[in-house]
């Protein structure tokens, strides 16, 4: 039987409550964790910490970049719009250093929303910090089911098709493009919805929400296929 590759998934570290507690907590939607297994692999969450991303790095078989709060925008060198989340520095630092290592390594790479906005921001991009009201994300917490146009030559055409029924949450976008990353979806208003890092075995990011849409598993299973390789390797 082939192994199961190991994703490691990013995760969120803020205030969360269970029975009588309530406290700093690594945490994560179950989604992420649903779609990774039903997509034939076995996940490791990787909340924010000090040290072992290279250790950590060299066990993966694939990373997975979760979504969340906003990015500082000083690591883009902007002053924060009025409508940008707090900084949280402590996972930027570790989420870009893991994203650093991996592709360096060229490990399999799917970025999640947040995760998207951090590949660009990891290769000198910037971002627009907030989009019109409901035109990529509802308050409260409701995704946005929006079509994409996706370039039929790229990793993800080939995964998806032409277009897609997508669900956004998101009031943050692309700005300027990253070094080397090419956009391969964009919604009907022009935002970018998909970024890739051409030339490697799989580095594709998704401004919208796949890990909630469990009857199309295309994109996760596509990342499970690459990371079996790597695990081959």
């Amino acid at each position: 039987m082939t192994a199961r590759p190991l994703i490691g998934i990013t995760s969120y570290l803020d205030e969360a409550a269970w029975g009588v507690w309530r406290q700093s907590a690594a945490v994560l939607p179950q989604t992420y964790l649903d779609a990774v297994s039903r997509a034939g692999a076995t996940a490791v969450l990787l909340p924010p910490q000090p040290g072992g991303v290279e250790r950590l790095i060299g066990a993966l078989d694939g990373l997975l970049l979760a979504g969340g709060a906003d990015i500082d925008p000083a690591r883009y060198g902007a002053d924060p719009h009025p409508r940008t989340g707090r900084p949280r520095p402590q996972r930027d630092s570790w989420e870009l250093a893991l994203l650093a290592a991996a592709l360096d390594r060229d490990l399999p790479v799917l970025g999640v929303c947040r995760g998207l906005q951090l590949l660009n921001v990891a290769l000198g991009g910037d971002l627009v910090q907030h989009l019109p009201d409901e035109s990529h994300q509802t308050l409260p917490a409701g995704y946005v089911r929006q079509e994409v146009a996706i370039r039929p030559d790229s990793v993800l055409g080939g995964i998806l098709g032409p277009t897609a029924k997508v669900s956004c949450y998101h009031h943050q976008a692309v700005g300027r493009t990253g070094s080397g990353l090419r956009a391969t979806a964009r919604s009907a208003d022009g935002t970018v919805e998909a970024l890739e890092l051409p030339g490697r075995s799989f580095t594709v990011a998704v401004q919208w929400h796949p890990e909630t849409d469990p009857d199309d598993p295309r994109l996760f299973e596509a990342f499970t296929a690459a990371s079996r390789k790597e695990a081959a390797r």
